[in-house]
């Protein structure tokens, strides 16, 4: 991972939550790209971040895997005229720190990055983190007059929370909750083979979806097929496609 597009966030102590912060010059550009943007493609909205564990025990074939599916994401996405203008997608990372690799864009300035892994698992970190950005940009579809759907966040870890105190993790999985309980958001939480799925229950992640194997691929076709399905809906309740890369 390059620090040219990526965006740290200190995490020197765990109650000093750090707002994502960008360069005023490149805060100034993004604004602008955003501004152009809106005002050239008035569609509804439907934001996506991905949250990725890229921990040390995601080393090897897992991080290898995960960088394939982001590429197989954005080449099956390409192909929808709808979700093209609709979609918006954000990366952000977490080991030792937390990282913007990508601010919100569409599907076509989607440049799937090259993770690696390192470090421990500042889960808490992340959630606030996540949380904060999409109210962010809520407020920025509501200053621009665009319609926007529920936000998505899919998180990927393979491991519980470590390097973090305690409260500050459960603090972080109460706001989530509530926040999914309260309509806000819809929050997707998928454990890699391997993972102490019955803790992240225990913890407060309800549904916690099992990855087959190494089927980053298969997650991520579904991702993408599932917002091309959302961004089409006209009223109603959607049901989210089934899960064929996932296992019991």
């Amino acid at each position: 991972m390059t620090d040219m597009n990526s965006e740290s966030i200190d995490q020197s102590s765990p109650y000093n939550l750090t707002e994502l912060r960008t360069p005023d010059s490149a805060a100034l550009q993004s604004d602008l790209i955003g501004e152009v943007e809106f005002a050239e493609n008035q569609e509804p909205r439907c934001p996506c971040v991905l949250l990725l564990d890229t921990s040390g025990s995601m080393e090897g074939e897992p991080i290898a895997a995960l960088n394939a599916g982001l590429r197989e994401f954005r080449s099956d996405i390409m192909g929808d005229p709808v979700a093209l203008k609709r979609v918006e997608v954000a990366v952000i990372t977490f080991d030792n720190t937390v990282r913007l690799v990508q601010d919100f864009v569409t599907p076509d300035r989607f440049e799937p990055p090259v993770l690696t892994a390192q470090g421990l698992t500042h889960m808490g970190a992340a959630l606030h983190t996540v949380l904060d950005m999409v109210e962010q940009r809520k407020i920025r579809y509501k200053e621009a007059g665009i319609a926007y759907y529920r936000p998505w966040i899919l998180m990927i870890t393979d491991g519980d929370p470590l390097g973090e105190i305690p409260g500050f993790v459960e603090d972080a999985i109460r706001r989530m909750r509530r926040d999914v309980f309260t309509d806000k958001i819809v929050f997707f939480t998928v454990a890699v083979e391997g993972t102490d799925t019955i803790q992240l229950a225990r913890m407060g992640f309800d549904s916690v979806l099992k990855l087959d194997g190494l089927k980053f691929n298969e997650l991520f076709v579904w991702l993408s097929r599932s917002m091309q399905a959302a961004t089409k809906r006209t009223g109603g309740k959607f049901s989210f496609l089934p899960t064929p890369w996932s296992k019991k």
